[in-house]
Order: structure tokens, then C-alpha cells, then sequence
């Protein structure tokens, strides 16, 4: 009997986890096959297909002792130890025979080009497998949490509003807590075709669903815009003394904080900014939201002139493939644009739109851009395509991990060298 770790059956994933593990000590011998089905077409990707896919590898189980992960995503692993390497090449190529219509089947068989099968020798490759292991893994936990997540929120009364009352009680909160544990970081990094990632800096935030859960869970603090955006100018002064205490020596240089306007001129901004180490002031980059430049733009004049005659860099947040077209960097005097990946980017049938965006690529500098939430592969190929070189979100978090670059040692380039580049 084939042994299939289905996802439907079981956590698959937290068996590949465990079975993965026990490989460390003794992986000679071992060989790992990923299926990237996932990447297949959706009218490719039924449960009936992706079952069939996975029984071709059943009559290798026995004779390599083989076993077999039907992950939730779709993907399939097949990890055997002292296989025949034609054998398993074999079943590859009959399942790739069953999706032969989808263009996934065209490409190379390279972890880096994103192709259709994955391979990996563990006596040489199990960090590698490994880190892929870990990310799926991870990935999986998130969802069960927000199913999970889903499941209470169904069960409970829908999230009231936000008021003045609840929102004065939500500052006294914050006004005295220790946010450590609801902020984030996340690292921009600038990517190479062919190469791995290399963190530039990382962007300091605080997460406001944690921070919902954590201090008003029955309150949606965001569904008031102008009552949000007070609340944010708290969380402004919240972080500044946070990062003013210095108390993790990974924040003294190479990062962005999301600020308002209003705080930049505040009293709060001109304490942390004395604190600073002499010349550090250069690798941090401040991120202003378009609505709060475009709100009050003779206050915006203002605070920039007073940020960048102190060394800071300024970056425009919440730029969309919409709103980019309308945007002159040079006036606005902005050194870095944050654009969020859509799918629609990748759209090819969207010619006019497409056209568009990339001749505002040029206006505002290709250098100059960031592509933000970046999810999947195909944001990163849509920038390369571009000419982009920055970029950030979950699926750049993985290839991090992967490369072992994640713990950014050491100084980091500036980031407006880094953009210049």
C-alpha cells in the first residue's frame, strides 16, 4: 500500500515537516521531487487530477522507500532514498504528459526558472529542501489560523464600529503599553535576475489586525477613516519612543517607519531624531501615504524640506498601477515610490493598461520603485520584466529564508544608494 500524506486526510504538510526533520542526520541517499502543481492553470488543477498525478509515483513507494505528501496548495513530494533516478524521472514525465496542454509543462526543471518539477539531491541540497519544507509548513499554519480565525469570527457578533469613545479608550491603551510585540518588520530588498535576494533595508510597522486582537478584539479600529488616521498618529509617537530607546541594535540604521505629515513636525519626531548616531539619519527612509500628502500639500512641502535637509529619504506608500501614471516624483521630491503588485499586472490580455504603467516606470524612475506585496513568483518576473529591482512581500520573506540571507548581518547599504543603483 502507497503511503500518501493527503492533505485532506491529514496535515500533510506537518508530516512532510516531521518526516523532513528525521532526515537531518541521515540524508545520503535521499532524494526529494516537488511537483509545482499549484503553478498549473486552475482548469488543470481539479482534486481528481491532482490525484491521479499523485498515484504514479505509487509503484516506486515500496521498492525506494518512497513516500508521498499531496500538499493543501495542490503541490505534490515525492521523497525516496537510493531510487533509480530514470525511474522517478520517468513518473515525472508521465504526470507532465497528463497537464501537456498547460504551459507550465514547457519550462525547465529548475527550482530558479519556477518550472514545472523540482529536484533535489539531500546529501547536498537538504538546507535548501529544507527552508522549502519550512515555508510550506509556516504557510500552512497561517491558514489554519485564519480558518480558524474564520470559524470564531462566525460564531461571534460582527466587529462594531469605531467611535470617539471607543477610540479615546483604545489611545489610553496604547499610550502606555509596550508595542514590541505588534511590530513588524519586513525587508526590501533588491533582487537580480538569476540571483538571490539582498535585503537593502527593512520597513518597521505596526500590525494593526494583531494589534485589534490584542487590545479592542471586538472593535474594528479601521473602519473609520479619519478616526483610523488619528489613532495612527498616536501610533506615530508609540514607535518613534520605541525605536528612540535603541534597545535592538538591528534598528540603528537601514530601515522605513510609516509616519504621518503632522508627525514629522511634532515634538515626539525632533526627540528621536536628536538620538540618533551621527550619519545614521542617511539610511532611513520615511513612508508617507498618498492620501496624507495630497491632504494638506503645503504641510507636506514643509515637513519634506525639513526630513531631507536632515538627511532623511522619503518614500510615497500606496501607489497602485491606477494612481502611479499621475505621480512626478521630482516634484513631490520623493526618493522612492511603493507600488502594490495586483495580478492584473500580469494580465497580458490588458495591453493599454500594461502600456501605461510601464511608461510611468519610466517617468518615475525604474530605480526608484518599489513593488510591494509581492505574493508569488510572477510579481518578481513582472518587475524584472519592468526593469524593477526592489522589491517586497511574502514570497520575497521565502526566497529570504531560502538564501539564507534573512538575518541581514551587518551594515546594510543606504537606501537611496541602494535605489541609485
Amino acid at each position: 500500500m502507497a503511503q500518501v500524506a493527503n492533505a485532506k486526510t491529514s496535515n500533510a504538510e506537518h508530516l512532510l515537516h516531521d518526516f523532513t526533520e528525521r532526515l537531518e542526520k541521515h540524508p545520503f541517499g535521499w532524494r526529494g521531487v516537488v511537483l509545482n502543481l499549484s503553478r498549473l492553470r486552475p482548469d488543470n488543477r481539479r482534486a481528481q487530477q491532482i490525484r491521479i498525478a499523485a498515484s504514479t509515483f505509487e509503484s516506486l513507494v515500496q521498492h525506494f522507500e518512497g513516500q508521498i505528501f499531496l500538499l493543501q496548495q495542490g503541490d505534490i513530494v515525492f521523497i525516496c532514498k537510493d531510487a533509480d533516478v530514470g525511474a522517478v524521472d520517468n513518473a515525472v514525465n508521465k504526470i507532465r504528459y497528463l497537464f501537456s496542454d498547460d504551459p507550465l509543462t514547457a519550462q525547465l526543471d529548475d527550482i530558479q526558472a519556477d518550472g514545472f518539477s523540482s529536484w533535489y539531491d539531500l546529501a547536498r541540497e537538504y538546507v535548501k529542501f529544507s527552508g522549502f519544507v519550512q515555508d510550506i509548513y509556516k504557510e500552512e499554519q497561517r491558514r489554519q489560523k485564519r480558518l480558524t480565525a474564520i470559524a470564531g469570527d462566525a460564531v461571534k457578533s460582527e466587529r462594531q464600529p469605531m467611535d470617539p469613545q471607543a477610540l479615546g479608550e483604545l489611545i489610553n491603551v496604547i499610550s502606555r503599553a509596550d508595542l514590541s510585540n505588534v511590530l513588524r518588520r519586513q525587508a526590501i530588498c533588491g533582487i537580480q535576475p538569476g540571483t538571490d535576494p539582498k535585503p537593502i533595508f527593512r520597513e518597521i510597522y505596526v500590525s494593526i489586525p494583531d494589534l485589534r486582537d490584542t487590545v479592542m478584539p471586538k472593535r474594528d479600529i479601521a473602519s473609520d477613516r479619519w478616526l483610523f488616521q488619528y489613532l495612527t498618529q498616536t501610533l506615530d509617537k508609540r514607535v518613534l519612543s520605541q525605536l528612540k530607546r535603541n534597545e535592538d541594535s538591528a534598528l540603528t540604521h537601514s530601515y522605513s517607519i510609516n509616519l504621518n505629515v503632522s508627525t514629522l513636525l511634532s515634538p515626539e519626531f525632533q526627540s528621536f531624531d536628536q538620538s540618533l548616531r551621527a550619519g545614521s539619519r542617511g539610511s532611513i527612509v520615511i513612508e508617507l501615504e498618498k492620501v496624507d500628502i495630497f491632504n494638506d500639500i503645503g504641510a507636506y512641502i514643509f515637513a519634506r524640506d525639513y526630513v531631507r535637509e536632515r538627511g532623511y529619504r522619503i518614500c510615497l506608500d500606496g501607489v497602485t498601477a491606477l494612481t502611479l501614471p499621475f505621480i512626478d516624483r521630482e516634484r513631490l521630491g520623493l526618493d522612492l515610490v511603493k507600488m502594490f503588485w495586483s495580478p492584473e499586472l500580469g494580465d497580458t490580455a490588458r495591453v493599454d493598461r500594461n502600456a501605461e504603467v510601464r511608461a510611468a516606470f519610466e517617468r518615475v524612475g525604474k530605480s526608484r520603485i518599489i513593488l510591494a506585496r509581492c505574493d508569488g513568483p510572477e510579481a518578481v518576473g513582472f518587475g524584472h520584466e519592468c526593469g524593477l529591482r526592489l522589491f517586497q512581500g511574502r514570497h520575497i520573506d521565502r526566497l529570504l529564508t531560502a538564501s539564507g540571507n534573512g538575518a541581514m548581518k551587518g551594515r546594510l547599504a543606504a537606501p537611496a544608494k541602494a535605489a541609485a543603483g
